[in-house]
């Protein structure tokens, strides 16, 4: 079994859950909930991962709190 970090966000046109796996190329989906994200993320780097291991062009790190003004 392998783990991966997806990043989520909340689109403010659509509504829905937008999230990605940093560094996977084409590891990215979108959902009207986060439980139907979640399963489409798992199918798509499901489907990914049949092609073999990925080459990751980045590893996730963690966020910041940036602060301004």
């Amino acid at each position: 079994m392998k783990l991966f970090t997806a990043v989520v966000e909340k689109c403010a046109d659509t509504g829905l859950y937008v999230g990605y796996v940093p560094g996977f190329p084409g590891a990215h989906s979108q959902g009207a909930s986060l439980d139907e994200l979640k399963l489409n993320l798992e199918e798509v780097v499901g489907m990914l991962l049949e092609d073999g291991e990925p080459a990751l062009e980045a590893d996730f790190v963690g966020t910041q709190m940036i602060q301004v003004g």
